[in-house]
C-alpha cells in the first residue's frame, strides 16, 4: 500500500508515515531517560491528586473508604470553628509575610546592589537562615522568644524589669511571633531574586535616568521595577506557595498555641488525618488548600505562557 504523500511548496511531497517515525526517533534517549519522570508525574502527583479530591467527598475514617457523601465533609469543613481561625490565621500572616518580604528583601537587594565592601559575606549572612530547616527556626525562635528563658529573662536579669516579649505566650501576638521567624527564614532568598533582577538592568538605563535628572529613587519605581517583573511574578509565587503550606514552622514554635490561635490550615490537615482519625475531613481541607494554590498558580501561569502568547 503506497504512503500517504503531503504537498508542500514548489510541488515537493513528503511521506507522512516516515516523518512521524523521524519526529518520534528524534532524541529519544532523552525521551527514555524522562519517561520515568513522566511516569512519577502522572502516577503520584496527578493520580495522588485526583485519589485525595474523590476521597474527599466520602465519610473516610481511620481508612478510605468508597462511599459517597457529596459534599458534607466540605460543610463539616466550614462549619468548624478551627478551621475558620486557620484560614484567618493564614489570610493574616499571608498578607503580611508577602508584603514584608518582598519590601525588605527588595530593600536589602537595592543596598547591596550598591557594590559595597564584603558584599559576599554579607550575601551569605542573610541568605544562611533560608538553608535551614522551619524546624531549626521555630526552635531557635522558640527559646528566644520563651518568656522564661529567652530575651525576655536576659533584659529583665539586666534590670529592665518591665520588659516584656512574650509574643508566643499571647495569643493576639502570636501571628507576629510567626511572621518574626518566618521574616528571618525567608528574607534572605527573596532578596538574592532581587538581587539577581537588579543586576540584570542594563547599566545604560541608569545613565540615561542621571543624565535627564530623573531621581534615583524615581528611576526604582517607574523604570527598574517594571523591568523586574518577572522576578517579581516568581518570588511572589514561591512565597505563596511557601505560605499555603506553612507547617513546621508553626508546629516548632507554638504548636498552634495558645489555645488554636496559631492554627494553619497545614496543621488541621494533618492532625485530621493522622490525629483524629478522619481522613475524608483532613483530604477536604487538603483539597481546600490545593484550590488556593490554584488560585496562585493560574494566574501566573497566564502571565508567564498565554499573556506572552497574546502580546506576540
Amino acid at each position: 500500500m503506497a504512503d500517504t504523500a503531503l504537498p508542500l511548496e514548489a510541488g515537493a511531497t513528503v511521506n507522512r508515515p516516515g516523518l512521524l517515525k523521524r519526529t518520534f526517533l528524534h532524541n529519544l534517549p532523552a525521551k527514555i531517560a524522562a519517561l520515568p519522570m513522566m511516569v512519577t508525574v502522572l502516577v503520584v502527583f496527578v493520580g495522588c491528586t485526583m485519589w485525595t479530591i474523590y476521597y474527599s467527598f466520602t465519610n473516610s475514617k481511620l481508612l478510605p473508604t468508597g462511599k459517597f457523601i457529596g459534599i458534607e465533609q466540605y460543610e463539616r469543613l466550614f462549619a468548624t470553628s478551627r478551621w475558620n481561625v486557620s484560614v484567618t490565621n493564614l489570610i493574616a500572616y499571608g498578607a503580611m509575610s508577602l508584603v514584608f518580604t518582598l519590601v525588605v528583601g527588595f530593600i536589602l537587594a537595592v543596598l547591596v546592589d550598591q557594590k559595597i565592601r564584603f558584599e559576599s559575606a554579607f550575601r551569605t549572612i542573610m541568605l544562611y537562615p533560608f538553608a535551614l530547616s522551619f524546624i531549626v527556626t521555630g526552635l531557635v525562635w522558640q527559646w528566644i522568644m520563651n518568656p522564661t528563658l529567652g530575651l525576655q529573662t536576659t533584659i529583665r536579669n539586666l534590670g529592665w524589669e518591665g520588659f516584656s516579649f512574650d509574643w508566643i505566650a499571647n495569643p493576639r501576638m502570636v501571628l507576629f511571633a510567626l511572621l518574626i521567624a518566618g521574616l528571618w527564614h525567608g528574607t534572605g532568598f527573596c532578596m538574592v531574586l532581587m538581587l539577581a533582577g537588579l543586576r540584570g538592568v542594563d547599566e545604560e538605563i541608569w545613565k540615561a535616568a542621571r543624565i535627564d535628572g530623573i531621581p534615583t529613587w524615581r528611576t526604582y519605581v517607574s523604570i527598574v521595577i517594571p523591568m523586574m517583573r518577572g522576578v517579581l511574578v516568581t518570588a511572589v509565587v514561591i512565597i505563596g506557595s511557601g505560605i499555603v503550606r506553612l507547617y513546621d514552622l508553626v508546629v516548632a514554635l507554638t504548636n498552634g498555641g495558645p489555645g488554636i490561635s496559631s492554627e494553619v490550615p497545614a496543621k488541621y490537615v494533618f492532625n485530621y488525618m493522622f490525629s483524629g482519625g478522619n481522613i475524608g475531613q483532613g483530604l477536604a481541607a487538603a483539597t481546600m488548600m490545593l484550590v488556593t494554590v490554584l488560585i496562585i498558580m493560574i494566574p501566573w501561569a497566564y502571565l508567564e505562557f498565554g499573556g506572552k502568547g497574546r502580546r506576540t
